[in-house]
């Protein structure tokens, strides 16, 4: 992979309209300091208006997907100086970037690291991965949504057990509660989530944005105002190109083009 402006981040397209994200801090498990919370907002920005890029794969790699925030960074702050690091505003580019991300995580993804891969729409884990939000441990709690994400994916019941005992869970637990979408080898998390990543990059673009614009802003919704916007985008997309080449690939039996308009 090729390194974008931070060595701490990589970057890579790899054509058919995805982009790989990696993070590189190999010394530090990929802890999230400072500069690596800077560098992958950065990144997200770009890519979001990227019209190369159709889908994000999110991975720290082989080894580890994050380990947590970067401890030291912390240990003598007050409240004041984390109030001015102004976290959501760092990570807002993740949270509402436009395409679909997948985490593709092997090893630890422990506090901020878990926090990451739920930033993400799907995770795809290996069978030796292992999530945590083990920051009651050092006498604080998650700070960039471990709470609320958490108990979204997997219930109050279990949210609870995990963020008050800062015990990690197995890849295979963290699926049957709802936080993880597939579990595969160690091995074949990369190829398994580019496999997925090149699959959505080839769905039509405006369709893929509005059903992950509809489902987020969804969730949180009556179920009568979330049907609702569901309507108006299903409308929406009648309206495009897209639509109409895929009906007629359809009925015409061969493959879609599709171009994003």
């Amino acid at each position: 992979m090729h390194p974008a402006t931070e060595s701490e981040l990589l970057t890579e397209l790899i054509g058919d309209g995805v982009a790989v994200v990696r993070l590189h801090r190999p010394q530090a498990t990929n802890a999230l300091s400072l500069s690596l919370q800077a560098a992958l907002s950065r990144t997200f920005q770009q890519l979001s208006t990227d019209e190369r890029v159709r889908c994000i794969v999110l991975t720290g790699g082989d080894q580890v997907f994050a380990a947590g925030g970067d401890i030291k960074s912390m240990d003598d702050c007050g409240p004041i100086e984390i109030m001015k690091r102004h976290t959501e505003r760092v990570w807002a580019p993740i949270e509402r970037c436009p395409k679909p991300i997948i985490a593709a995580v092997c090893g630890y993804a422990f506090g901020g690291g878990a926090e990451l891969a739920m930033h993400c729409d799907i995770i795809i884990a290996g069978k030796g991965a292992s999530f945590a939000q083990p920051e009651i441990r050092i006498g604080i709690m998650p700070g960039i949504g471990g709470t609320q994400r958490l108990v979204r994916a997997v219930g109050k019941f279990n949210a609870m057990r995990i963020l008050l005992t800062g015990r990690p869970i197995c890849a295979e637990d963290a699926q049957l509660m709802g936080l993880v979408s597939m579990v595969c080898e160690d091995d074949q998390v990369q190829s398994e989530a580019l496999k997925m990543a090149r699959q959505i990059a080839a769905m039509p673009p405006l369709a893929v944005e509005q059903i992950k614009e509809v489902v987020i802003a969804g969730m949180d919704a009556s179920l009568d105002a979330a049907l609702m916007l569901e309507r108006k985008a299903n409308q929406l997309l009648f309206a495009t190109s897209d639509q109409k080449e895929g009906m007629s690939a359809f009925i015409e039996k061969r493959v879609p083009r599709f171009e994003g308009r």
